[in-house]
């Protein structure tokens, strides 16, 4: 369990940051040197050095998106420009990639910031430069909302959405992902930008409405909320995949990937559900009341969010060692051999199983993000619990055995696990478990979460990843 440093404050994480900044922007410039996008994109590091891993290319918009988040805290436009450049040259197929859940990924990591950084006036686009961008990320979110798979016989949460169903994963129709409710920010800003998915004879869809209805659909399948669903329904567990008959559209039964069981939980998947949820939030109270009416109004979608979310982010709480960094997974056999594991801080260089800092990065993100909704409703109280637990793990991340000061470790952030289970990841000579390497969405996170905080000690606005309205923008 997290024992949060209850007088820590952003502004004193300000050298830290800095130090972050100064040995960031090095890695980025030399993992693009060393990785072209000719040979696939990076995904995980081998003693120190990026290597690309083909499953999907889904960490493609880290790499570029990495750049523009340095710029963004630094004013470093050399940073700016590498981003600008690779997303015109090589981001492209993503946009119609029919055949994965990652967009929000990719796209909004990219396409989306270069918006967000023109909108805030950051840099002059160019002629037709920002129309490109929105056009690309409204291409984006409606072919993510085309991956869709229907749910016919499941009865809607009193006052929920009359219709039920999700963007399916990678894995096929049968099949929804935790992960995937990050990825709903490319829904988020094509439906804002004004579009639609049209299907055969010209059949309107609304990504807004299919947005709705994945997350209300994760929220009801994915997340569990200790009502004995089954035997091991603890709440604010998360199954990493959902498994539904598509014959007859109900839901089977959880499983997993990247997780040790079905009835375990994946720590990132976790993460992924912190965040995504309170990013949604975030978005979703920037929507006006009458257009979510139809979908069972907005203060009952925001209740629903609002629960997954902190049930999720006790369970995160409840389940990380003291310093804030999580184990791989919470069912992991080797933990028993760890003793009391989560009264002292993670040790990455145990013996019998491996840590997750990517995990740490992308739920800290999900608590400060919370903190600030939690804040706006009145409640202080949680809202305090939660930030303290979120710069308590930024501060454990903006520091060594985590950060990786080594210029030549192109990685950032060390100790983030990809896939345990088919043993992908890196075992160092004379280690018995995975430890010392870093991945793309480790190291994006780890900045992100950064940048995050250091606009807020720098006074400037909020990040979000829909930016500032601006006409001709969000319509």
């Amino acid at each position: 369990m997290i024992r949060s440093n209850e007088s820590l404050t952003a502004e004193a994480l300000r050298g830290k940051l800095a130090r972050l900044w100064q040995v960031s922007a090095g890695k980025i410039v030399d993992v693009d040197r060393s990785c072209p996008p000719e040979r696939g994109a990076p995904v995980f590091t081998v003693d120190g050095r990026y290597t690309a891993r083909g499953w999907t290319e889904w960490t493609q918009g880290f790499v570029y998106g990495s750049a523009l988040l340095d710029f963004d805290a630094t004013g470093e436009r050399a940073l700016l420009d590498l981003g600008r450049r690779r997303t015109l040259e090589v981001m492209a197929p993503h946009l119609t990639h029919g055949g994965v859940h990652d967009h929000g990924f990719n796209n909004v990591s990219t396409y989306g910031a270069l918006r967000r950084l023109a909108l805030e006036g950051r840099f002059a686009p160019e002629g037709y430069e920002l129309a490109f961008y929105e056009l690309a990320l409204k291409v984006s979110g409606a072919v993510q909302a085309a991956r869709w798979t229907k749910i016919e016989n499941a009865q809607p949460e009193p006052g929920g959405c009359a219709e039920l169903g999700y963007v399916h994963s990678f894995n096929g129709p049968h099949s929804l992902f935790a992960d995937t409710l990050r990825t709903l920010r490319a829904l988020a800003l094509s439906h804002a930008l004004g579009h639609v998915l049209q299907g055969e004879g010209d059949q309107r869809f609304s990504l807004l409405a299919r947005l709705v209805q994945h997350a209300e659909t994760t929220a009801r399948f994915t997340v569990y909320y200790g009502e004995g669903r089954d035997a091991y329904d603890v709440a604010g567990r998360v199954a990493h995949e959902s498994l539904f008959d598509v014959v007859n559209g109900r839901y089977r039964c959880p499983s997993t990937q990247q997780g040790y069981s079905a009835f375990s939980t994946w720590t990132r998947g976790l993460a992924w559900v912190v965040l995504g949820y309170a990013e949604l939030l975030e978005w979703i109270a920037t929507r006006p009341e009458e257009e979510l009416a139809p979908l069972g109004g907005k203060g009952a979608i925001e209740a629903r969010w609002l629960r997954a979310a902190r049930t999720t982010s006790e369970f995160h709480l409840a389940h990380v060692a003291s310093c804030g960094v999580p184990y791989w997974d919470t069912g992991a056999p080797g933990l028993a051999r760890l003793g009391d594991w989560g009264s002292k801080p993670a040790d990455p260089y145990n013996e019998h199983e491996p840590v997750d800092s990517s995990a740490a990065a992308i739920a800290a993100q999900g608590l400060l993000r919370l903190s600030r909704v939690l804040a706006a409703l009145g409640e202080h109280a949680d809202a305090r619990r939660y930030r303290q637990a979120g710069l308590t793990t930024l501060a454990t991340l903006l520091e060594e055995p985590y950060l990786a000061l080594d210029p030549r470790h192109q990685g950032l952030l060390l100790h983030a696990v990809y896939h345990r289970p088919n043993g992908w990841d890196h075992v160092p000579r004379g280690r018995k478990v995975p430890c010392g390497e870093a991945c793309q969405w480790g190291d994006y996170h780890l900045r992100e979460l950064a940048l995050l905080v250091q606009r807020e000690i720098d006074g400037r606005p909020w990040l979000t990843f829909f930016g500032p309205s601006v006409s001709g923008g969000e319509r």
